[in-house]
């Protein structure tokens, strides 16, 4: 049985959804196992929700934005890359492949590009295997199930305030 993994995909309601609903009308496809949560904007994206992604099961994170310097809420996917970008920085501080979280910027006639970056994330993620973070969503081993600690450890730090990003 070969692993498929689980993709959590943030999107703004504006271009990035727009691109994804482009992808679908050209009848391009991506695995189902890509699932798409819509926000108002990306600016709403929390680093707590990409930790909650891996904590919930998700083995990738890829956030889907507007165009940088033509965001509809201005600077709404600028706030969403700093957050990204700092929660890629924690999986990497504790030994995770940052590469799980992709983030992309397009505009809503990008269909090609959304398929294309959601199949290559699903690529990448498949090669580096199932996250540890939510290995609860994965029935694989009694040892998967014991490394879901380090993900709530790291979901309660920036909880706390150390990984808060404004």
């Amino acid at each position: 049985m070969s692993f498929e993994p689980e993709i959590t995909a943030f999107s703004c309601i504006y271009c990035g959804y727009t691109a994804i609903d482009t992808a679908g009308a050209l009848h391009l496809s991506y695995p189902a196992s890509v699932k798409i949560v819509r926000l108002p904007c990306t600016g709403k994206l929390d680093a707590l929700y990409l930790l909650s992604s891996f904590e919930q099961g998700a083995d990738g994170v890829l956030v889907v934005a507007c165009p940088l310097g033509n965001c509809h809420h201005v600077r709404g996917n600028e706030r969403a890359r700093a957050r990204v970008e700092h929660v890629q920085e924690l999986l990497k501080s504790i030994g995770l492949e940052s590469d799980r979280v992709k983030m992309v910027f397009v505009s809503g006639g990008q269909g090609a590009t959304v398929a294309r970056e959601a199949n290559a994330l699903v690529t990448r993620v498949r090669e580096l295997g199932p996250s540890p973070l939510g290995a609860a969503g994965h029935p694989a081993s009694i040892a998967a199930q014991a490394s879901v600690a380090p993900g709530r450890q790291l979901r309660n730090h920036v909880a706390s305030g150390h990984g808060s990003l404004a």
